[in-house]
């Protein structure tokens, strides 16, 4: 047994003790990073089509969510790509999106309802555009697609923009030059197999699951658009978001045979709007740069989010939050 101690030695000792306890607290609450209570509620993600990469991105993004915020839920829903996310978002009908630069950019340029109020959270990866026609075909170049039978995407859909603008800087009307088609990135694939269409635009991250699945059945090829990155930059606009860049080989192994193929890519961006929460938004930034190599295990578009460039949103604002967020980290 510990022999007692002094009256006085006792009381002084226990008034040491909540001392500490008090600057523990207080150093403990000093020094936890802003905004690190787990937001609560509800807010709404309004992602992609099926089989493409917003919607898989999405999914896992929301599981890294649920632990990092567990009183915080996550409504994931399906949308027509870039053009019909912005919208949603900037309108209310979405608390949180992803989508390309240059939906972003063409919405605040058309002055589209709520567009003064979109924010971003981060600049995530980029979206490859695809040109799709079987290995057999005879066209070249996306000018060869003259009187062609050709899916470009769902209007309200990233696609359709890029494809109507890359068709433009190739010399050609989308309305009259072209057979123009309204399929999905679900349809798509199995039209070209079919021979119902002779060719395919899709933008999205490397490797798309249709287009992947599609190689491995059918023999297909990529057609090079790198070279109408001028026409493109000539256009202005959006269009100045539109970079040359190189689809690595082994992006679809059984389509590209070893061979890189020159085409166009532009930025992808986590964004919301001025009405979010700035503890959720700084949250959700850290859980989207903790994140990137279990998502990009599953999603390797990911794999390319990056702390050094995700706070370049241009041409968006960073939100509050997400400052907070970057400041913190900041070395």
């Amino acid at each position: 047994m510990f022999p007692a101690l002094p009256r006085g030695s006792r009381g002084r000792l226990l008034l040491g003790a909540a001392a500490f306890l008090v600057v523990a607290a207080l150093l403990g609450w000093w020094l936890a990073p802003e905004g690190e209570d787990s937001p609560g509620g509800s807010v709404s993600f309004s992602t992609g089509v099926a089989s493409g990469v917003y919607e898989r991105y999405g999914q896992l993004l929301d599981a890294a969510l649920a632990e990092d915020m567990p009183d915080l839920r996550v409504d994931m829903e399906p949308s027509e790509g870039s053009q019909q996310n912005v919208r949603r978002v900037a309108t209310g009908q979405a608390d949180f999106t992803i989508a390309a630069a240059d939906a972003v950019e063409k919405y605040r340029a058309d002055d589209g309802p709520g567009a003064s109020r979109l924010r971003a959270l981060a600049r995530l990866y980029d979206d490859y555009v695809q040109l799709v026609v079987p290995r057999s075909s005879e066209v070249r170049a996306a000018a060869d697609l003259r009187g062609k039978r050709v899916a470009v995407g769902q209007v309200g859909s990233g696609v359709r923009l890029i494809a109507d603008r890359v068709l433009g800087a190739a010399g050609l009307d989308p309305a009259k030059d072209i057979r123009r088609s309204p399929l999905a990135i679900t349809t798509m694939p199995s039209a070209l197999e079919k021979g119902e269409i002779d060719a395919f635009f899709w933008s999205g991250g490397l490797p798309t699951n249709a287009v992947k699945a599609l190689s491995e059945r059918f023999e297909i090829r990529f057609v090079p658009l790198g070279d109408l990155v001028d026409e493109l930059h000539a256009q202005g606009g959006a269009s100045r978001y539109y970079r040359g860049s190189v689809m690595p080989a082994d992006a679809y192994p059984a389509a590209q045979q070893g061979v890189a193929v020159s085409t166009l890519a532009v930025a992808n961006l986590l964004v919301t709007t001025d009405r979010s929460d700035p503890a959720l938004t700084q949250g959700m930034t850290r859980t989207v740069i903790d994140s990137r190599d279990h998502i990009g295990s599953v999603v390797h578009a990911a794999q390319l989010v990056d702390l050094r460039t995700a706070p370049y949103t241009d041409p968006l604002a960073l939100h509050e939050g997400a400052r907070r967020y970057y400041r913190s980290v900041k070395p």
